[in-house]
């Protein structure tokens, strides 16, 4: 019988601030949507390192006629030069675990397939040269290989990718811990709209609190409806949170990004599915806390 009775207070609550309980669900989803952002954009920042720090290359540029690097002089690497070089990062093995030779004709075409939008695409080949692309056993050696190739005859440069990709996982680190940090600020906002949505729905029942009190009902009974109601109305926010987060990975991570851009690795629906408790969980707790500590204040007065 006490059970049925706070399900019905909570149903007639939800009922009576019906506004106040869908502006909680909208911050919620809005707050909890933005926070799963920013996990999945770390957690694919993650991805990415784990997938191509495996792959990354050492760029051995050759010089070109004209070349801009003051070690070619302007002059383009000779047979007997390249040759050299080639025996120099055969040397270094087992720190080199594979070494690709790659034509200036070859890189051009590799960057018109990958680039087809790109002003370079359209601009020839004299933008590109000759190349060893060497791979690395550990990716952590590069200083090894560049002090011993760096400055050879014939050499332009010694390119690293691991420091292009620590650039760009720079940066989406950056962009995913903003999303947190304004999930955060959406956070703060649906503790306030809680708060004012518990005082609210409490000083419309003040009349009915009164009578629960005269008639012995214990605190928790009083407080029960209303914290349940923030609670519900938090969930379904959560919920729907990460309903879209699910939809944003499943059809704009896996099926378009991952379809486009088949040589990297991203993340997909078991990542969701992985945080998704603990988000929840999270709300609960939240609203519990704000709304028991609103209730305790009002119930002094």
């Amino acid at each position: 019988m006490r059970l049925q009775f706070l399900l019905g207070e909570i149903g007639n609550g939800l009922r009576r601030n019906l506004s106040m309980a869908v502006s909680v669900v909208i911050v919620t989803m809005i707050s909890m949507y933005l926070l799963g952002l920013g996990l999945m954009g770390q957690r694919q920042v993650d991805t990415m390192k784990d997938y191509w720090y495996d792959r990354v290359q050492v760029t051995v540029l050759l010089c070109a006629e004209k070349t801009r690097y003051a070690n070619c002089a302007g002059q383009p690497t000779s047979e007997a030069q390249r040759e050299t070089i080639k025996r120099e990062l055969e040397a270094l093995r087992p720190t080199v675990s594979e070494i690709l030779y790659e034509s200036r004709a070859d890189a051009f075409g590799r960057f018109k397939e990958t680039y087809k939008n790109s002003p370079l695409a359209r601009a020839g080949e004299s933008y590109f040269a000759d190349s060893y692309r060497v791979n690395l056993s550990d990716p952590s050696k590069f200083d090894i290989v560049a002090s011993s190739i760096k400055g050879m005859p014939g050499v332009a440069d010694v390119q690293d990718q691991k420091k292009l990709l620590e650039k760009f996982f720079t940066f989406m680190n950056t962009v995913s811990w903003a999303a947190i940090a304004l999930s955060s600020l959406m956070v703060l906002a649906a503790v306030m709209l809680i708060s004012t949505t518990i005082r609210q729905a409490a000083f419309s029942r003040r009349r009915e609190t009164g009578i629960m009190r005269l008639v012995g009902a214990s605190n928790f009974t009083i407080r029960f409806p209303f914290v349940m109601e923030t609670v519900l109305a938090s969930v379904v926010g959560a919920g729907l949170a990460m309903l879209m987060l699910w939809g944003t990975v499943r059809y704009g991570v896996v099926g378009f990004l991952s379809a486009t851009l088949t040589d990297t690795a991203f993340i997909g629906e078991v990542d969701v599915l992985s945080v998704a408790p603990f988000v929840i969980l999270g709300v609960v707790g939240l609203a519990t806390v704000t709304s028991w500590v609103t209730l305790r204040r009002y119930l002094r007065v």
